[in-house]
């Protein structure tokens, strides 16, 4: 087992809550007065320093304190009414309002804040100690027995360790992890510091680590139900579904009623390809979970979200609108029920949906993270409505938002660009010839997104040789091996590390391809389908560990292909399409790559041009097919007509038969689109 140290600190930490102008000293000071019982001191102190810093949780929150303890506790409560404005799930906020409820003896309100103030950090002792009174106090055996446990927990453990479950609860992840890390040298393996450990990486997606982590705790502790919920929940995102189903059998047989548990091995099914075995069990938790509470409609909302996914990916498009309408009835702020609405592509909003829309858009409750959803399903609902200026409009607010928050950095695509140029030469590939498994089935469909990948993957899953899984994240993980623990965007180790990779390496990664992604071929069809978008990156290293694999770049027109990105909200990654000079530059890179690819492996990919496609459909299925081997089968024409589990945005347009009208919806916006015919320069704007 990997040590302690070895999870990296992430160059993508959370910044700490305190702005680098934060008055750090006199809030130490301040402190210091409170200590001293000097509360009308810090009150002052607090005020004044909060003149220049308005929205310091820090300051808001001492002054909150201490007015609570000079008994003034509307004048608390009215200071953290404004803390709650500027930092709404702050546990100490939630904290110190329950005990302004204890003070009014208000047991029911005090009872609610300080249970939310606990879920945010279980790290709080404070809270678990005011819940076991107040529980007890309400009849609550159960409540008070359990917080009675939280408060055994924490204590039994050194102060170290529930100090940086505090920090990492807060956001404070980097002062958590020196705080364990230093914890961990001192004293050795701990499985509760670990534990931490492994949640900083998840949550940092140094997924590799918290697997190691996890292991080690359970290992330790092979009845540590948290740990093994969560070491769950990362296998999962590290699409290693089988083994996370192993992981979940002992706490389904401990707990077989338990929803979160139950949600998690939907989740595991959903990874495999079962969909239609998790529409029964999405439906049967949502029949026990009734009444109007706010848990219960959040939870509803939350299933009927994940069976509305489940019914649109098996086709069934009038039941999942049913699912989604009902997610939005119980929470109308849920933005991401909206967006999956609109990203159906063919249902059409009512008057009265675009109105409640609006209205979340603008409440100030409304998360961010809805807004940003919110506002790309109202842009999709008034384009189909021809109100194209509302429409651009509602997206470029959407756009902005997301990119606001992403982090993208165009430069570390651009320099991974050159160093693939630089590696991969001809002679470079010319020196490993007849390297790699020399396996045929995978099929890549690659490319940018919203570019026809998902036709062509649904025109080759329609022949009888061939099987569509999903954009697998595979080579990604082979790249990940190759990159190394430590990344380095100016100068990256992949591809550099390439040329010394040996036969016998590049063969063992082809035989992991195979390996890691046969769970997905349920069919057991000879040929397989790999339509990850962004596999274009990596064609010179599928090509030396699967040098028989075919590889399909799906390639559509500049202004029709970065518009229709700009428009599209996705899951996760492709962050590069929330801005349109983002999205020119990215594509550009692109093709200057994919070019590069045409020179060093002439005719190792098969360009197809989503516009040939729309209007030679059976002169590109038979191009298409002659490429892959395969003999003309007259089902790839009706491709509509097949019968399977499409992830996609486009799953609802790929089950109609092809239709012109995509092609030219770009053109609707047209005026609002000079940055981008601009930044896409003239040889590639044509289009």
């Amino acid at each position: 087992m990997a040590t302690q140290t070895d999870l990296p600190i992430s160059n993508h930490s959370r910044p700490s809550p305190l702005s680098a102008a934060s008055p750090a000293a006199d809030i130490r000071s301040l402190r210091v007065l409170q200590a001293n019982d000097d509360h009308a001191g810090a009150v002052a102190g607090a005020n004044r320093l909060l003149e220049a810093h308005p929205d310091d949780r820090d300051l808001l929150l001492i002054a909150a304190h201490s007015l609570r303890m000079m008994k003034q506790t509307d004048a608390a409560l009215a200071m953290l009414e404004r803390l709650a404005g500027h930092h709404p799930r702050f546990s100490q906020l939630f904290l110190e309002r329950g005990l302004c409820h204890v003070a009014q003896r208000d047991a029911p309100a005090a009872i609610a804040d300080l249970r939310t103030a606990v879920t945010i950090n279980p790290a709080l002792a404070m809270g678990w100690r005011m819940l076991d009174g107040l529980f007890r106090m309400t009849g609550d055996t159960a409540g008070a027995d359990l917080a009675a446990k939280h408060c055994a927990h924490l204590a039994s453990l050194p102060p170290s360790i529930v100090q940086a479950k505090m920090l990492f609860a807060e956001g404070e992840a980097d002062h958590a992890e020196t705080l364990i890390r230093r914890f961990l040298l001192d004293a050795g393996d701990h499985p509760e510091a670990m534990r931490l450990l492994a949640q900083i990486g998840h949550m940092r997606n140094v997924l590799d680590d918290a697997e190691t982590l996890y292991a080690g705790v359970l290992a330790m502790v092979p009845d540590h139900h948290e740990a093994r919920a969560e070491y769950v929940q990362v296998l999962i995102a590290r699409h290693k579904f089988p083994q996370a189903g192993a992981e979940l059998a002992p706490l389904l047989e401990r707990d077989p009623a338990n929803h979160a548990h139950r949600i998690q091995a939907a989740t595991i099914r959903v990874g495999l390809g079962d969909f239609e075995g998790v529409i029964p069990a999405y439906r049967e938790m949502l029949r026990e979970t009734p009444g109007d509470g706010p848990e219960a409609r959040v939870h509803r909302a939350d299933l009927n979200l994940w069976l509305g996914h489940a019914l649109k990916t098996e086709g069934r498009t009038d039941e999942a609108i049913e699912a989604y309408l009902a997610a939005t009835a119980d929470r109308p702020d849920f933005g991401d029920a909206w967006w999956s609405l609109a990203n159906l592509k063919t249902y059409r909003f009512a008057s009265e949906s675009i109105a409640v829309m609006r209205q979340q858009l603008g409440e100030p409750a409304t998360t961010e993270f809805d807004r940003i959803h919110i506002a790309f399903a109202l842009g999709k609902s008034l384009e189909d409505n021809c109100d194209y200026a509302g429409s651009w409009a509602a997206y470029e607010q959407g756009n902005a938002m997301h990119r606001a928050s992403n982090g993208y950095i165009p430069d570390v695509f651009e320099t991974n660009t050159r160093e693939q140029k630089r590696v991969c030469t001809p002679a470079f590939f010319a020196e490993r010839a007849g390297w790699g498994l020399d396996d045929p089935a995978p099929i890549f469909v690659l490319g940018l997104p919203r570019s026809g990948s998902t036709l062509i993957e649904q025109i080759l899953a329609s022949h009888s040789m061939v099987e569509g899984t999903q954009e697998l994240p595979d080579i990604q993980r082979i790249v990940h091996e190759l990159q190394g623990r430590e990344i380095n965007f100016d100068k990256p180790r992949y591809p550099g590390v390439l040329p010394e990779v040996d036969a016998a390496t590049f063969r063992r990664f082809g035989e992991q391809y195979i390996a890691d992604t046969m769970p997905n071929r349920i069919l057991g069809r000879p040929c397989f389908i790999d339509k990850m978008p962004n596999n274009f990156r990596h064609v010179g290293l599928i090509h030396l560990i699967l040098p028989n694999a075919r590889i399909i770049d799906a390639r559509r027109g500049a202004m029709s292909c970065c518009f229709s990105n700009f428009k599209q909200l996705f899951a996760q990654g492709q962050e590069f399409t929330y801005g349109i000079e983002d999205i020119a530059r990215y594509y550009r890179t692109y093709v200057d790559l994919m070019d590069h690819w045409d020179a060093v492996l002439p005719g190792r990919v098969l360009r197809v041009q989503h516009e040939h496609v729309v209007n030679d459909l059976e002169g590109s299925v038979r191009r298409i097919l002659d490429y892959c081997g395969l003999a003309f089968e007259p089902a790839c024409l009706e491709f509509h007509k097949t019968r399977r589990s499409v992830r996609t945005p486009s799953s609802e347009q790929v089950r109609q038969p092809i239709f012109r009208e995509g092609l030219d919806q770009w053109k609707n916006f047209s005026p609002y689109l000079d940055r981008l015919r601009e930044a896409l320069g003239p040889d590639l704007a044509v289009s």
